[in-house]
């Protein structure tokens, strides 16, 4: 009977079978993150569980396809695995995407539980919206610029609009904004347009807190624009604040799309909370007249790039400063307890002044503390007596003597 393996086994077993991300996803080592992106999102859903609930080789495609994505768009772990491999890449930390709508009602209720704890949860767009709208089976509202619009989506549900704009507004920029006041979670999603007529996913921010608020956007303005993602910040700073602080402006990314051609466009509204149905408020204006506001995001924008820069070299510095101060607290309790006994040692010398043995010295010093005691005690009590009254003429209450008055009768 062969015997069980252990988990560290398991786990060498596992890294030896596994296969190279790139050659998982089909694709090349130059190859952009948008591309990347963009096959990982056809594979996730050509192998998702939704659509093959008893292949086992499809499940376990999707988890392969799903780690390798994880490895190729996160930039710092691609670097590390393009340098040296899987052994450079910390798989314990790797993040699975969630999609909440095929974890049944007892998972759905520990990842809301998870989440409200703090405990970073990335969830994925539905298999099954993402199908409908690559089938162009999804019903798509047209919304005109500058016309707020106010709906409610079901949970796991997406509301599709379609924006069209010209060549003039396609010059001046767009910007596509959604907020919800009762801080619901959601993603604001863009879609491709396929030749087939379906949709493709393209872009995807998810809702974050801003005051009162959740809100998310797109800004198509015509040079680089970031977005912040918060999942990246969220780890370290459950498992170290100073790391927490020093990663605090990783997140901040370069989008992938930074203008829009003239024609019809479609965004996408998907309710992300994990019972609820998601309240919200969607706007799409031509970004043409906020000619100042675009030069301040521009401005504020290469302030953080050039604030991560200085953050990561203050990290070293902080880092080196640390462990000097560590070092030198170490030193000082050191030091203390050398000097302590330096001075104890140097007063055992003082105490050795003397022609008599040191038993009896011992002893006339013991003799004498016991002599001081009792004098203490003898005249210390005489000192602090205060005149009282003799306890013996004092009589308990049971020997009170009764008068009785003879003259009187009983």
């Amino acid at each position: 009977m062969p015997g069980h393996k252990s988990k560290s086994e398991k786990g060498e077993g596992e890294k030896c079978l596994r296969r190279d991300p790139y050659e998982v996803l089909g694709v090349s080592r130059n190859s952009t993150d948008q591309e990347i992106k963009s096959v990982y999102r056809k594979l996730a859903l050509k192998y998702h569980p939704d659509k093959n609930a008893n292949d086992p080789k499809a499940a376990d495609m999707f988890k392969e396809v799903t780690f390798s994505y994880n490895i190729l768009s996160d930039p710092d772990k691609r670097r590390q695995y393009d340098s040296a491999g899987f052994e450079a890449v910390e798989s314990e930390s790797q993040e699975l995407e969630l999609d909440l709508s095929s974890l049944g009602t007892v998972n759905t209720m520990f990842a809301a539980l998870f989440s409200k704890l703090g405990v970073p949860i990335k969830t994925t767009v539905s298999a099954t919206v993402l199908e409908e709208a690559l089938n162009g089976s999804v019903p798509i509202q047209p919304l005109p610029l500058g016309q707020p619009l106010c709906r409610k989506v079901e949970k796991q549900s997406a509301h599709f609009y379609s924006v069209a704009i010209t060549e003039k507004e396609t010059k001046g920029g767009l910007v596509c904004r959604v907020h919800s006041r009762e801080k619901s979670k959601f993603k604001l999603l863009y879609f491709d347009q396929e030749e087939s007529g379906g949709l493709s996913l393209a872009l995807q921010e998810d809702s974050s807190k801003t005051g009162k608020v959740t809100s998310a956007g797109m800004y198509f303005l015509g040079f680089p624009v970031y977005h912040m993602d918060q999942t990246q910040t969220l780890v370290p700073a459950s498992k170290d604040p100073d790391s927490a602080f020093f990663k605090k402006l990783d997140g901040f990314q370069p989008c992938e799309i930074t203008e829009l051609k003239a024609g019809t466009h479609v965004f996408a509204v998907y309710g992300d909370n994990f019972f609820k149905s998601v309240s919200y408020s969607i706007e799409v204006v031509c970004a043409a007249p906020f000619i100042e506001e675009k030069e301040n995001l521009r401005a504020i924008e290469a302030q953080i790039l050039s604030k991560r820069v200085e953050l990561s070299k203050f990290e070293t510095e902080y880092r080196e400063v640390l462990a000097q101060f560590t070092e030198m607290t170490s030193r000082y309790a050191q030091e203390m307890r050398t000097i302590d006994e330096l001075l104890k040692h140097r007063n055992e010398i003082h105490a050795s002044y003397t022609t008599l043995p040191a038993m009896k010295r011992s002893s006339s010093i013991r003799s004498k503390n016991k002599g001081g005691l009792k004098e203490a005690s003898v005249d210390g009590p005489l000192r602090d007596k205060k005149p009282s009254r003799d306890r013996t003429k004092k009589k308990k209450w049971f020997n009170i003597p009764l008068k009785v008055d003879k003259r009187k009768p009983c």
